[in-house]
């Protein structure tokens, strides 16, 4: 059975009792997805003890311009590599665009862009990412696990992360509160 292929820019929005504690409560912009499999950050979890300014020190980068801000568990695969996914006012090396509306980008010239002031308007940032292997989402799917959401500029930016998965089923037009921890059986 061919199984539809979700576009990037789209929000993985994890089920309660999804049975992973990495992603319980996950909002996970999945940013590529392709025959090969699919790559996606996780917005909704911060990193404690970790901010921006810290990042930009352990690579001697100024940070005075630029405001503070914590930084986002991304996932459980190679949670020491960063990624910033930001609007597209700015595009660098090797920059993904990601459904049209946003840029994701992983080197260190779009650290030094914000760094400097130069950098793009609007950002998050993330270390580590949640991949997924060829067919290996779309058989998810097929479970109890996720549930596909929109994506906006409002719930990227402008809401803490720590309220993005509630916001994420309000905008769907669910009540996350109603939402039950495990999916009945027939």
């Amino acid at each position: 059975m061919d199984m539809p292929r979700f576009y990037s820019g789209n929000l993985l929005l994890a089920m309660p009792g999804i049975g992973d504690p990495n992603f319980e409560k996950s909002v996970i912009m999945l940013c590529s997805h392709d025959e090969n499999g699919a790559l996606g950050i996780n917005l909704g979890q911060e990193i404690t003890g970790l901010s921006l300014h810290g990042l930009l020190a352990q690579f001697e980068l100024s940070g005075d311009q630029v405001v503070d801000c914590p930084l986002l568990y991304g996932g459980p695969v190679e949670p020491q590599r960063g990624f910033v996914l930001h609007s597209l006012d700015w595009g660098g090396q090797d920059m993904l665009q990601v459904g049209g509306h946003w840029g994701l980008s992983g080197s260190l010239d779009v650290l030094k862009a914000i760094a400097e002031g130069r950098g793009p308007t609007r950002y998050v940032v993330a270390l580590g990412y949640a991949g997924w292997g060829e067919g290996q989402l779309e058989e998810e799917m097929t479970r109890h696990g996720w549930f596909i959401a929109p994506a906006s500029d409002q719930l990227l930016f402008n809401t803490p992360a720590s309220d993005r998965w509630t916001a994420a089923w309000s905008a769907s037009g669910i009540d996350s509160s109603l939402l039950a921890n495990q999916s009945g059986h027939a």
